[in-house]
Parts: structure tokens; C-alpha cells; sequence
């Protein structure tokens, strides 16, 4: 599902099949909910939240929603997402499945947590 020339996460869900968009919905509200001050984006073409620096992507892909959380995220919920495919930064969460939306919500709250404590330093090694 190659698709590209987004400028909104609105207009990358609706160029899905809406069973795809009902899943992309589930998953940018949960991060919604989870990051409440986190910014919506495109970047590397996918819908992207941020919040002092990149949070969390999410892409849709023809059997599975992708979800990219760096390495860092995925390192920390490693046990959790073992039953996933994935890689270095990002795990694919079968569209044929219920989305572990508290999961979800658990590494996005991390990841906060981790921009948060990266902005601090930043601040104090002036």
C-alpha cells in the first residue's frame, strides 16, 4: 500500500479501504489520548506524532499496521511485542488481530517520558 504526497494524517486515512481506516483511526486516537500535547505530522510519508522530537509513527501496510517507536520503545516492551514481527525500532501489528491499543498506549506514555527526560538534559548541558 506504497502511497505518498500526504500533508495531513486526515488525508492518509482516507485513501485506505475503510476497514484499514476504522484500524488507523483506533490506533491515531489511542495515541491521541495517551499524548494529548503531542503534535500530529507526516514524516517519512506515514502519520507521525511528536513531542519533543518524534514520539511515535504509524503506517498502514497490506496485512499489518506498522508502528514505530525507535529502539528505544521497542527494547523496553521487548517481552510484550515478541509475539509480533518486527525489527530494530518497529513492530507490524496483523490487521486480522484486535490492535493492542493499551500496549500502544503504554509505549507511547514511555516514550514521552524518555523526549521528556532527553529535553531536561539538553537544557542543562549548557
Amino acid at each position: 500500500m506504497s502511497k505518498s504526497g500526504f500533508t495531513d494524517i486526515d488525508a492518509y486515512i482516507s485513501s485506505f479501504p475503510p476497514n484499514v481506516q476504522k484500524v488507523l483511526q483506533q490506533v491515531r486516537r489511542t495515541i491521541k489520548k495517551s499524548a494529548p500535547k503531542a503534535e500530529e505530522a507526516i514524516s517519512y510519508q506515514m502519520p507521525t506524532f511528536k513531542l519533543n522530537g518524534n514520539l511515535v509513527h504509524f503506517a498502514a501496510w497490506k496485512n499489518h499496521i506498522g508502528f514505530y517507536p525507535t529502539p528505544s520503545g521497542t527494547k523496553e516492551f521487548q517481552k510484550e511485542l515478541s509475539k509480533f514481527n518486527g525489527a530494530k525500532g518497529s513492530v507490524q501489528f496483523p490487521l486480522d488481530q484486535p490492535m493492542p491499543l493499551d500496549l500502544i498506549s503504554r509505549i507511547v506514555k514511555f516514550r514521552m517520558k524518555e523526549n521528556e527526560l532527553k529535553q531536561k538534559t539538553k537544557k542543562f548541558k549548557v
